[in-house]
């Protein structure tokens, strides 16, 4: 399923057709994962992003499935491995198995490089954060994507995760000639100490001078927004709250700039033929981009 709603642009300026960005956690190869994944395909092929930030992706036994979905949506694709989670170990069952975050772009990726993240005072993940340079039509498009510890109590981890992201964004997002975007799943709350800290436009940011906006800021404020949702399938522990943990921010432009949001909202926010892709529903956001002249 797939629900848009317009929003208000950050700058005001003569649009034409903008950038579908798209980021969503695909809960690895968790539940009914060899159904979940036509789910995720359908979901994707509904939503038509142009670049697409995904988290928790499988490679095993020789088959990666963002390069299986890159394939069906005839999207170019790159692909960072990732620790993992010492609490999923049990639950691996094949020889290789492992799980990272990947971009999935309808134009070239030029260029790729992975950044691994600290684990503070938690225990070793192996988390780590993608960039992806994307080659679009008129535009160089500084991507990111990440997926942060877990814990309900690892504000601290985050935190220090959140940090090197920023500096992350700081020393790629020169390469594009779009604001930088950044997404993912953060596993903390719009009003977290981490997520402050790394947009930065309410408290000091991580990068003096760098400020990035969560999109969903411009969405109406009453669609709904949880990402990890009480109303998903597969929530049914009795105390799962519904929560926004998953984002796409985008550097704030510059005030000659044209760039800005133009809507906002969820994809993969109900079943596909019986079955829920994901735990998390995907969020995704048109972004504007300027003519040429």
């Amino acid at each position: 399923m797939f629900t848009a709603t317009a929003a208000g642009a950050v700058l005001a300026g003569p649009y034409d057709r903008g950038v579908r960005i798209l980021t969503w956690n695909l809960w690895w190869r968790f539940g009914p994962w060899e159904q979940r994944r036509k789910a995720i395909l359908s979901v994707l092929r509904e939503a038509r992003p142009d670049v697409v930030g995904l988290q928790e992706v499988w490679e095993a036994g020789g088959e990666n499935l963002a390069g299986w979905l890159a394939g069906e949506l005839d999207m170019h694709w790159a692909w960072a491995p990732a620790g993992l989670p010492p609490h999923w170990r049990p639950f691996v069952t094949e020889l290789g198995e492992t799980v990272g975050n990947a971009v999935l772009s309808r134009w070239p990726i030029s260029e790729h490089q992975v950044r691994a993240l600290p684990s503070g005072d938690g225990p070793p993940e192996g988390r780590v954060a993608l960039f992806a340079l994307v080659e679009a039509e008129r535009v160089r498009l500084p991507f990111f994507t990440t997926h942060l510890h877990s814990a309900p109590s690892g504000s601290a981890v985050r935190c220090a995760q959140v940090t090197e992201l920023a500096r992350f964004v700081a020393e790629r997002h020169g390469t594009g000639t779009f604001p930088p975007v950044v997404t993912g799943d953060f596993n903390a709350e719009p009003d977290s100490d981490e997520m402050r800290l790394f947009a930065g436009a309410k408290t000091a940011p991580a990068v003096p001078g760098q400020t990035l906006i969560d999109v969903w800021r411009y969405a109406d404020p009453h669609q709904p927004s949880a990402t990890w949702d009480r109303a998903n399938g597969y929530l049914t522990h009795p105390a799962a709250v519904s929560a926004r943990i998953d984002y796409i921010h985008l550097g704030l432009p510059g005030l000659a700039s044209s760039f800005g949001v133009r809507s906002v909202g969820r994809a993969g926010d109900g079943p596909v033929d019986g079955v829920w892709a994901s735990d998390h529903m995907a969020v995704f956001a048109d972004l504007a981009v300027a003519p040429e002249d």
